[in-house]
């Protein structure tokens, strides 16, 4: 993986919440087999609250995997967690998964470090293993944004959806589906995730450029906002 990583993207937003996990969740399990044997793994796991959830809901009797390259003191310790990014893990794994999980983490690479690690997923699945991969949908964005934001953010989705298009011609048999979850957030606390750099699209602005979006959010929009978090879920099986 890069080297940018995102500190905040699970810490205390709704990507965080007890709703938006169970949702998660309840998708994931609509999409998959799990049974209480099922192994996980997490690529870019952040905190790895959402396979720590998983796992207490299916009674799992193998903790879940989760990798990152962010060792958080508040990781959830329902989890196995790695400090390593995924290929490298993968030279020394000798486990089979039954799904494979990688969400808004792709963008970070270029396509053909994409192309590497897609291989290295599938020689690590289980017969009947899953890959999910989940980034924005970049063909239906409500994502609240200033203007530079806005400018950012649509270049990065024109690159999603490229990656989408190359993650296609890796796999014809992939099966798409959308995930969305219904957001309703104070404004005070979407401004501390613009302050917190949420979203990859901020890290490399300046503070300046961070304090003036602030400023014309906090004039743009009402006290509670209120938008879908869309993702287009690419699902890939062993070949």
């Amino acid at each position: 993986m890069k080297s940018a990583v995102i500190k905040n993207w699970d810490n205390k937003t709704w990507l965080s919440s007890y709703n938006y996990i169970k949702s998660f969740n309840k998708f994931l399990s609509k999409n998959t087999k799990f049974r209480s044997n099922s192994k996980i793994l997490d690529i870019g796991c952040g905190r790895g609250k959402i396979i720590g959830d998983l796992s207490s809901q299916l009674n799992l009797k193998i903790k879940p995997i989760g990798i990152d390259l962010i060792n958080h003191i508040d990781k959830d310790k329902r989890i196995k967690f790695i400090k390593k990014d995924a290929l490298s893990f993968f030279m020394n794994n000798k486990q089979k998964f039954d799904l494979i999980l990688i969400k808004q983490t792709i963008h970070l690479l270029s396509l053909n470090s994409i192309k590497k690690l897609v291989n290295e997923c599938k020689k690590n699945l289980n017969t009947d293993g899953k890959i999910f991969i989940f980034t924005l949908d970049p063909f239906k964005n409500e994502i609240p944004s200033f203007e530079l934001m806005k400018k950012k953010l649509k270049r990065s989705l024109q690159r999603d959806k490229m990656i989408l298009k190359f993650l296609s011609q890796l796999d014809s048999s992939k099966n798409s589906k959308k995930f969305f979850y219904k957001v309703k957030i104070t404004k005070k606390k979407y401004l501390k995730m613009i302050q917190n750099r949420f979203i990859s699209t901020l890290l490399p602005m300046t503070k300046k450029q961070i304090s003036n979006g602030i400023k014309e959010i906090d004039l743009k929009f009402n006290k509670i906002l209120k938008f879908n978090d869309n993702l287009i879920c690419i699902i890939l099986k062993k070949n």
